[in-house]
């Protein structure tokens, strides 16, 4: 919304708006890229000119997607998603996103699936064999193991606290915050 009334005060034309991505029908100016640009900062958004840095928001925001989001997006393969998804080779996408972001998509992928079942585990609507299953996990005791290794927590343990703390998403797999946290 905020994206399309910035636009719309540039009287630029857009086809299509969705997150991390804008389709202008007209060339932009540079004045009218420097006004969207503040007018976007403004409302806590950023415009971003790096084809690279787009692409890391892409894979993020897919990743985000598939694990919040979709009912049935944790039963295909990611690699094989994001490829389609993104229309670039797997191999491609994992080199950039570990270069750029000090982590892996395999780790951040799991980092966001840990968050989704403590989501999951808060709402206290599926047990833990349902949740593995929704999840896409082989068995309870994997989900476990992975639990365990990412929080330090059995998912028994996490269950009986009484401070059920959660991750904002946007910080989730975010190793930048993490070493910023320990400074």
């Amino acid at each position: 919304m905020a994206v399309k009334e910035e636009l719309r005060k540039l009287d630029l034309h857009f086809i299509l708006v969705e997150l991390g991505e804008i389709d202008i029908m007209e060339t932009i100016s540079i004045n009218q890229r420097v006004q969207l640009k503040a007018g976007l900062l403004v409302s806590g958004l950023e415009l971003m000119d790096d084809k690279k840095a787009v692409l890391i928001e892409k894979i993020k925001n897919a990743v985000i997607e598939m694990v919040h989001h979709s009912e049935e997006g944790l039963k295909v393969n990611f690699s094989t998603y994001l490829s389609e998804k993104l229309k670039h080779d797997y191999t491609y996408l994992a080199n950039l996103f570990s270069e750029v972001q000090g982590t892996t998509i395999a780790q951040f992928v799991i980092s966001h699936k840990i968050e989704r079942i403590k989501e999951l585990m808060i709402y206290d609507e599926l047990n833990i064999t349902e949740i593995a299953w929704k999840m896409n996990y082989s068995s309870v005791a994997h989900l476990s193991n992975q639990f365990k290794k990412v929080t330090g927590l059995s998912p028994s343990h996490f269950k009986q606290l009484k401070d059920k703390r959660r991750s904002p998403l946007e910080e989730v797999g975010n190793t930048a915050v993490k070493v910023q946290e320990t400074e």
